[in-house]
């Protein structure tokens, strides 16, 4: 199928960058987070790293980002209005349609994206997800609504090494906004609302009562 052939190329893509030290430039450091940035290979923009600790365990982190209809994160994370399922390929891939609202002083209008979306567990107890846009026929373009691109991007939670309550975050976005944009807006965009990812999921943690345990089964990538 299609889709599972994308996600194999997926997932060695952001295992890749993961790995990859070579070429990333600080653009910003709060608190929470320090980010990188370093031009794409897939388009005309820039990848962009974010990497902090969080104070809560991967499971409690796990349920604040893990991609699914009716989740946490549209709750806390400002950039997700809606996300929505369009199709469940199998147990750990998935067609969703994610949409964001206006941003930065509403200078970018609503968007939309249509992703695979990944889920895969790996064996030091790191727990990720990994997108990158598909077309659909149930989901095409609307008239509401500029359809960006997200390129190969993830998000990793891994277990911080004798510290339970403590976990990594790894995120890579690279992602094409689409529409009109100057430069300038999309450059200083990303990093700010990185940063803005960060403290808003730092605070969400706190707030889930129910942790549920990794499910290996579930989550066991079959790529």
């Amino acid at each position: 199928m299609a889709y599972q052939e994308r996600v194999r190329s997926l997932a060695d893509t952001v295992q890749l960058y993961r790995r990859d030290p070579s070429g990333w430039q600080s653009c910003k450091r709060t608190n929470e987070v320090s980010i990188y940035w370093r031009p794409s290979t897939e388009f005309s923009g820039n990848i962009y790293k974010g990497d902090g600790i969080v104070s809560a365990s991967p499971e409690a982190v796990w349920e604040c980002l893990k991609p699914e209809a009716g989740g946490l994160r549209t709750k806390w994370d400002q950039n997700v209005k809606d996300f929505e399922l369009i199709e469940t390929i199998s147990d750990t891939i998935s067609i969703c349609r994610t949409i964001t609202p206006s941003a930065f002083m509403k200078i970018i209008s609503p968007r939309d994206f249509v992703d695979v979306v990944l889920i895969k567990q790996y064996e030091d107890g790191t727990i990720a997800s990994a997108a990158t846009n598909v077309e659909h026929p149930l989901s095409p373009p609307q008239p509401t609504y500029v359809r960006g691109f997200n390129y190969p991007c993830g998000c990793f939670c891994i277990p911080v090494p004798g510290v339970p309550d403590k976990t990594q975050v790894l995120t890579f976005f690279q992602t094409d906004l689409g529409g009109y944009l100057p430069q300038t807006v999309v450059d200083s965009f990303f990093p700010s609302s990185m940063a803005g990812f960060y403290s808003n999921l730092s605070k969400a943690v706190k707030t889930v009562k129910t942790r549920p345990a990794f499910s290996q089964r579930k989550y066991e990538s079959r790529c």
